[in-house]
C-alpha cells in the first residue's frame, strides 16, 4: 500500500493506493486537533466509487470561543453568529461554571462580561489568567473609561463596549488569535538591547539597567518595538497596527493610555521621561543617546 499526500490551502488529503487484497489504510495521520472526512479521489474531485485510491481529508477544527454572559439572549444569540462565523462556541451564564468548564476543556479565547452575578468578570479574570493565561476580551455595557483601563491592566488582552457591530467583535476576535497563535513559518522574533534596556520575546522578559520589570502583553510590545529601532519615531496609528493589529487604527487613546502604563513601569520620573519620549503631533520614540 502507497501512501501519498496532498496539500490544497487548509485542507490536507491523505491518500493510499489499495492492493489487490483490499488492504486497509494501517498509518492514518494523527488525527488530535483534526476532523476527518473519509473517501476515495479520482480526476474531477471527491468520490467514493473509485476502488483503488482511498482518501483522508484533514481539516483545522475551529477554534473554540466561550462566552460568559448572564443574559441568555445574548449568550443564544452571540454564540449562533460565532457558530456562522466559523467558531466552535459554548456558553456559561456565571463565572463559577466557566471556571469549571475551563478546568475540564479550556477553550482558545474567552469573551467575558464584566457584570456578572457573584463572582463579576474582573475577580473571573484573574483566575482565568492565573490558571490557564487563556486570552480574554472584555465585553462590557459600562462606557466609563476606567472599567475598560481596569480591565487592560488586569491582563485582559482586549475590550469591546456593547452594544457592539458583529464585524467589530469578530475583528477584534481574529486580531487577538493571531496575536497568540504562533506564526508557523519564519524565524522566531530576536532579543533586543538598546541602551539600559534588554527584552527577550521568547522568555517575555524585560530588564532595565539590571532590573526586573514586569510588562503586560501590550506593554511589552509597545516597547520591543520601540527598542528595535531606538530614536525612531513611530506615528500612533503604526503602533496600533503593529501591537495591537490593523483592525484598532484609529483608536489612539488605547496607545496613550498604554504609554503612560509604561512610563511608570521604566522611567524614573514618568512625569518628566527620559526615554519613552512625545514627538508633538507625530508619535512617539525611545530616545538613546547615540
Amino acid at each position: 500500500m502507497q501512501i501519498t499526500s496532498r496539500y490544497l490551502e487548509d485542507i490536507v488529503f491523505y491518500c493510499c493506493q489499495n492492493d489487490d487484497s483490499n488492504n486497509k489504510l494501517q498509518n492514518s495521520p494523527p488525527s488530535e486537533g483534526w476532523r476527518a472526512a473519509h473517501g476515495t479521489l479520482c480526476r474531477g474531485g471527491l468520490s467514493r466509487h473509485h476502488s483503488r485510491l482511498t482518501c483522508i481529508i484533514l481539516s483545522p477544527m475551529p477554534r473554540k470561543i466561550l462566552l460568559v454572559d448572564d443574559d441568555a439572549l445574548m449568550r443564544r444569540s452571540l454564540a449562533f453568529n460565532l457558530t456562522q462565523a466559523g467558531y466552535h462556541a459554548v456558553t456559561a451564564a456565571n463565572a463559577e461554571d466557566a471556571l469549571a468548564m475551563v478546568q475540564r476543556d479550556a477553550p482558545d479565547l474567552i469573551l467575558l462580561d464584566i457584570g456578572l452575578p457573584g463572582m463579576d468578570g474582573l475577580d473571573a479574570l484573574k483566575q482565568f489568567k492565573s490558571l490557564h493565561g487563556l486570552p480574554v476580551i472584555f465585553l462590557t455595557s459600562r462606557r466609563r473609561e476606567l472599567d475598560e483601563v481596569l480591565g487592560l491592566e488586569l491582563g485582559a488582552d482586549d475590550y469591546v463596549t456593547k452594544p457592539f457591530d458583529l464585524d467589530v467583535l469578530l475583528a477584534h476576535i481574529k486580531a487577538v488569535l493571531r496575536r497568540v497563535t504562533p506564526a508557523e513559518t519564519g524565524s522566531d522574533p530576536q532579543p533586543v538591547e538598546a541602551g539600559p534596556f534588554k527584552i527577550d520575546p521568547l522568555s517575555h522578559t524585560v530588564t532595565v539597567a539590571g532590573k526586573t520589570v514586569d510588562l503586560s502583553p501590550r506593554e511589552f510590545g509597545l516597547l520591543y518595538t520601540l527598542a528595535s529601532e531606538p530614536n525612531r519615531v513611530f506615528s500612533v496609528d503604526e503602533l496600533l497596527g503593529r501591537v495591537w493589529g490593523a483592525e484598532f487604527i484609529g483608536q489612539p487613546q488605547v496607545v496613550y493610555v498604554h504609554i503612560r502604563w509604561l512610563r511608570e513601569k521604566i522611567e524614573d520620573n514618568p512625569q518628566s521621561p527620559r526615554y519613552l519620549v512625545t514627538v508633538r503631533s507625530v508619535g512617539y520614540k525611545l530616545a538613546l543617546e547615540e
